[in-house]
């Protein structure tokens, strides 16, 4: 009789417990849209390129994201991409307008993310509409074709890259695009690579707000930060209080392990 009160005990104190944790995760969603509010700043659809250079005028004037390799630099502003799976298809022009920098990657298996304005190259036009100052001598065979009009240009990881090589993409603004995995709350969840077997799922914080809840198995993009799991920087950082013994599993499930903070969410 002991040994039964002293299982159905246990029982209810576990319960207990989960709904415990539970309430506490459930609580990092409310925290974290006080903190930050809504930030899904990026409705933009991420497009192919063939289909910018071959249906330009569908695009023409809309803004578009596309993900690729850069094939070849034009300018210091400037480089050109291209799908590799469309052999057939233009390379199309990037040109920086986004007041930053970008050192054109001499890693030719780096990804760039570009969300931009699709437009005809008219010299004259762009330099007024966006304040630059463009030399024409690199430009000559470019004149009057599609072009994208860079608003943001990124690197762009997969969630293998990341976890292999955390420290390499500390501090980085970066794109991330993989399959939801292992949810333990609305705001806290792994992605996995799926064609990657044995790699380590990427840790995902998001701090973005999400228009509709995150499901298991969704494939989502995302932009944000890479940086070490350490809780109390975490918790400091993003306004989060995570309860002791949820801050105890965090830290040995995932402690100096990378974490990817998603600050916007793509379709």
């Amino acid at each position: 009789m002991n040994d039964k009160i002293s299982r159905e005990r246990d029982y209810l104190i576990q319960k207990l417990w989960d709904a415990k944790v539970i309430i506490s995760l459930v609580l990092i969603a409310v925290l974290v849209k006080i903190s930050y509010g809504n930030n899904t700043a990026a409705p933009t659809q991420v497009v192919d390129t063939y289909d910018v250079s071959q249906n330009t005028d569908d695009f023409m004037g809309e803004t578009v994201t596309v993900r690729s390799k850069p094939i070849q630099k034009v300018s210091l502003t400037s480089f050109t991409v291209n799908d590799q799976k469309f052999f057939s298809g233009e390379p199309i022009l990037v040109v920086n307008a986004s007041g930053k920098p970008f050192d054109f990657p001499t890693d030719t298996s780096t990804t760039v993310q570009v969300t931009g304005d699709v437009r005809k190259l008219e010299l004259p036009r762009i330099e007024q509409d966006y304040k630059l100052n463009l030399q024409d001598k690199y430009y000559k065979d470019y004149i009057n074709k599609p072009a994208i009009i860079a608003k943001s240009i990124m690197l762009a990881a997969t969630p293998a890259q990341i976890t292999n090589n955390p420290s390499k993409y500390y501090g980085t603004k970066l794109s991330v695009r993989g399959e939801v995995d292992n949810i333990q709350s609305p705001v806290l969840f792994t992605l996995d690579e799926k064609s990657l077997l044995g790699k380590e799922d990427l840790l995902v914080l998001l701090i973005a707000t999400p228009k509709r809840a995150i499901k298991q198995g969704q494939t989502i993009g995302m932009e944000g930060v890479v940086r070490p799991f350490i809780v109390a920087d975490i918790e400091r950082d993003y306004g989060i209080t995570w309860d002791q013994r949820v801050r105890q599993q965090l830290e040995a499930d995932y402690g100096n392990k990378a974490v990817f903070v998603a600050d916007t969410l793509y379709p």
